[in-house]
């Protein structure tokens, strides 16, 4: 138990970090002069005297994080901020006498941080804006990394950051240093972030959105998050500008923000399009659009242009793990939704907002196959996997395919338990997938037109859990699971 002193300190400080963030959806309660305006503070309170109580109480416990510690502390996150994220929900809507348990609140809160996108709640548009304000900001909040904001600003607090960045960094590659101190890198890539996400909201609001509207899905545009303040999504402003602008701030999101975050150091940009992932993601997510363009035209769907705009936008909302819809697409040939869900899991990049295998292990399993059949014809070639110029080292390519087995294992035993709870295939398959990807609808009954709501509450606790080990990328969830973790 002495070695989870350190870490439970360290939960303190983002309890505090966490609660801090409450004042936004405060402030604009108490502008909009709601009258659940009083359980932000109450919710302020809670997080920041159980942090204080962490914090203080384990003050003596001070000491340079472990790379076992961060592997705990990554967990621990992701478990207990989503307790403080629900108790707004919780206390606001019982308020409102609009019935919510414990379980609902706690999945949404779960989807919001990890930018899931799925929802249980109706009646979006007749919600308090302080509400969908909280559930938006928290899919921000989530989407670059609770823990790499944590790392920007904890040093001055005395806990080093480099591994809490590798247990919270996405894909393959966490060991990479942009700059000399991690901490650097961390506040680089959140500057990035905080750019793209100030262009976002103003050109949401100069193509026609309110401010407020603007505000909300700036959050949940660079965050690849998708939730929205509308029960029709982004179906209700019917906006073919605004839906071009929300296509161009998800393709941006979803490249590696460190490509942009070294562009911007070096003032260079043209080293953008040798980089192999960020080519094989923009090739798929706009291949993947023209081609459904393409099929809804020749299949009598759409007249071309409609076909264009709906296909395009569709497919990178989902591909990308966004979510947003502008129509429902289990309407569309069948083809087209299974391939959308299945690029979910592929089309993003390591280190980009969004979620899924990521592209960079799609290309080193894809080389390593290559290499593997050449193998078989010339058994003595030397052929190293090679990522652009850079050879991919063995151990990585290991982990990969470790994933790659954890991952497909975690998407059949859970689609399994579904299974078991007489929920039909297709909900229960793509639930789970939507769920790991952390992209949010899936197809059957919780597709782009409905949501999780109509699910029992096992249900639901088995995507939340599909949701959370999407975010943690299974692998660290599966360490704790190990007995040689807790060994010394």
């Amino acid at each position: 138990m002495r070695d989870l002193f350190p870490v439970l300190r360290v939960l303190g400080m983002l309890l505090v970090m966490f609660a801090l963030a409450m004042l936004l959806p405060l402030a604009v309660s108490w502008q909009q002069h709601e009258s659940i305006w009083r359980v932000y503070p109450l919710s302020i309170a809670v997080a920041a005297i159980v942090g204080m109580v962490l914090w203080l109480g384990l003050n003596r416990f001070r000491r340079e994080l472990q790379p076992r510690h961060g592997v705990i502390l990554v967990t621990l996150v992701w478990l207990v901020l989503p307790l403080c994220a629900c108790l707004p929900l919780m206390l606001a809507l019982h308020q409102l006498d609009v019935p919510i348990s414990f379980t609902h609140a706690y999945f949404e809160a779960v989807s919001g941080l990890t930018t899931s996108g799925a929802t249980v709640l109706t009646g979006l548009d007749d919600l308090p804006m302080s509400i969908n304000v909280w559930r938006t900001f928290l899919q921000w909040l989530g989407g670059m990394g609770i823990l790499i904001l944590a790392v920007a600003v904890l040093p001055l607090l005395g806990v080093g950051g480099s591994q809490l960045f590798r247990a919270e960094a996405a894909g393959p590659i966490k060991d990479t240093k942009l700059t000399p101190r991690m901490t650097e890198t961390a506040k680089g890539l959140w500057g990035v972030y905080a750019i793209f996400s100030i262009a976002c909201g103003l050109a949401f609001w100069a193509g026609g959105m309110t401010p407020m509207d603007a505000l909300m899905h700036m959050f949940t545009t660079v965050s690849l998050g998708g939730l929205s303040s509308h029960d029709a999504s982004f179906a209700y402003f019917d906006s073919p500008l605004l839906e071009a602008v929300a296509l161009f701030f998800m393709l941006l999101a979803s490249c590696n923000f460190a490509l942009y975050f070294v562009a911007m150091r070096k003032g260079q940009l043209q080293g953008f399009w040798r980089d192999p992932e960020m080519r094989a993601t923009i090739g798929v997510l706009v291949g993947g659009g023209l081609f459904a363009a393409l099929l809804l035209w020749v299949k009598g769907v759409y007249a071309p242009l409609d076909a264009l705009r709906y296909g395009v936008f569709n497919v990178i909302s989902v591909a990308t793990t966004t979510g947003f819809a502008t129509v429902d697409y289990l309407g569309w040939p069948v083809f087209l939704p299974v391939m959308m869900l299945l690029l979910s899991g592929v089309a993003t990049s390591a280190g980009s907002t969004g979620g899924g295998i990521k592209m960079v292990r799609m290309l080193i399993l894809l080389k390593q196959a290559r290499r593997e059949l050449t193998h078989l014809v010339h058994p003595r070639a030397v052929q190293p996997v090679r990522l652009g110029s850079a050879v991919v080292d063995n151990r990585m390519i290991f982990s990969v395919l470790a994933f790659m087995l954890v991952y497909g294992a975690t998407v059949i035993t859970l689609s399994m338990l579904l299974l078991l709870t007489d929920l039909d295939p297709v909900t229960a398959f793509t639930a789970i997938l939507a769920s790991v990807h952390c992209m949010g609808p899936g197809l059957g009954t919780v597709g782009p037109a409905s949501n999780y709501a109509g699910l029992t509450d096992f249900q639901i606790w088995v995507c939340t859990l599909a949701m959370l080990l999407g975010r943690l990328e299974i692998l660290s969830f599966m360490a704790l699971l190990t007995p040689s973790f807790w060994r010394r």
